[in-house]
């Protein structure tokens, strides 16, 4: 099972300029997470901080009982040896062919035999669906392959998180699909954390468990993707939507009275206060990714369905319909219960649904 990363008030500055202050969040265990925001609010910053090649001014990064931001080097080699990394652009060297890229994090860092790393390669490339590739270059292979090389290679060592930064970059929108629903079926097999930036935000529906947002120094939100894709908070309908007219402006500069409209938007638990410009609608929910056919279910959606189902009454009213409307009826009926038990007295509501003089809070995990 993947390690669960918790974040507490982390903060980091280049210079004069903060890229953000102050982020606590508790990534869960094997669960697909995924960070969103504008550019330039520090979303690699965040994923570079997390192996501990970024050091934070402030703040503790806890993997595996180890605080990423004050252990020793020979401390942080071994949570690094925890963590895959699928880069960017593959990173792939030119002059090896695809099995020696995947290869080279065994070579350098185990003592395996070659027949050995000829065995995790070949596994590896089934996963990742490149069987019979392994003697291309990178320069014979499209973008999409590239990526699917370099998720191969940061799986070698059996990691038990996996970082992706930006996947979808350079990808048109069906290698986009596929490359998410790979995603999905790699955690399904392994039950790694995986955690992923992005602009995508078809991505950003479709596959996370979790999702969190970055915008102007501050986590604006992170908890079950049911929260973020039916808010109604100006800052995250504009990104979602892809709208020009919001808090989000073409530069993190804002004149001074955009800045005093900003202000309130994260004030209390992070949703939008005082921002008196347009708000768009959210985007239609859509369920969640399942595994492809012949894999096994996610160990992960199990879990999750059980944390989010003992913590729905703290969740905005719009998640927690989006939560109830994908359950069971047996399952619908529990979560009822639960409500009410964590709730206490509260006026009555059909099976399944929310009384709507309850406006529970949404509190990041």
């Amino acid at each position: 099972m993947g390690a669960e990363v918790v974040v507490n008030g982390l903060t980091k500055s280049f210079g004069r300029s903060t890229v953000w202050r102050d982020v606590s969040l508790t990534i869960p265990q094997g669960e697909l997470s995924v960070i969103i925001g504008p550019s330039g609010t520090g979303k690699t910053v965040f994923l570079k901080s997390l192996i501990g090649l970024i050091k934070p001014e402030l703040g503790q990064i806890i993997v595996d009982g180890t605080d990423v931001c004050s252990c020793n080097e020979r401390q942080l080699y071994k949570v690094r040896k925890l963590f895959g990394v699928m880069f960017q652009d593959g990173a792939l060297f030119g002059s090896m062919n695809l099995y020696d890229n995947i290869a080279f994090p065994l070579r350098e860092h185990t003592h395996k035999t070659e027949a050995e790393i000829k065995r995790i390669v070949a596994e590896k490339l089934d996963m990742v669906g490149l069987t019979g590739e392994d003697k291309k270059y990178p320069g014979e292979i499209s973008g999409g392959m590239k990526k699917r090389v370099g998720l191969a290679r940061g799986l070698v060592l059996d990691p038990q998180i996996i970082l992706c930064d930006e996947p979808d970059s350079g990808l048109d929108p069906v290698r986009t699909a596929l490359l998410a629903q790979l995603l999905v079926d790699v955690n399904a097999q392994i039950d790694a954390t995986i955690v992923t930036v992005t602009h995508n935000i078809e991505m950003t529906r479709t596959m996370p468990d979790n999702i969190g947002m970055l915008f102007r120094g501050e986590l604006v939100m992170f908890g079950p993707r049911e929260v973020l894709l039916t808010s109604e908070d100006p800052v995250i309908t504009q990104f979602v939507n892809g709208k020009k007219e919001g808090p989000i402006g073409m530069s993190e500069e804002k004149d001074a009275a955009l800045e005093a409209k900003a202000a309130g938007a994260f004030s209390g638990n992070g949703i939008a206060g005082d921002w008196d410009g347009p708000v768009h609608r959210p985007l239609a929910f859509v369920p969640q990714l399942e595994t492809s056919p012949g894999l096994p279910r996610r160990a992960a959606a199990d879990r999750r369905k059980e944390r989010v189902m003992h913590t729905l009454h703290t969740l905005p009213p719009n998640a927690q319909r989006a939560i109830l409307d994908s359950l069971s009826p047996e399952e619908r009926a529990m979560a009822d219960r639960i409500i009410r038990q964590q709730s206490g007295p509260a006026p009555a509501a059909p099976v399944g649904g929310v009384p709507e003089t309850r406006t529970p809070t949404f509190r990041p995990f």
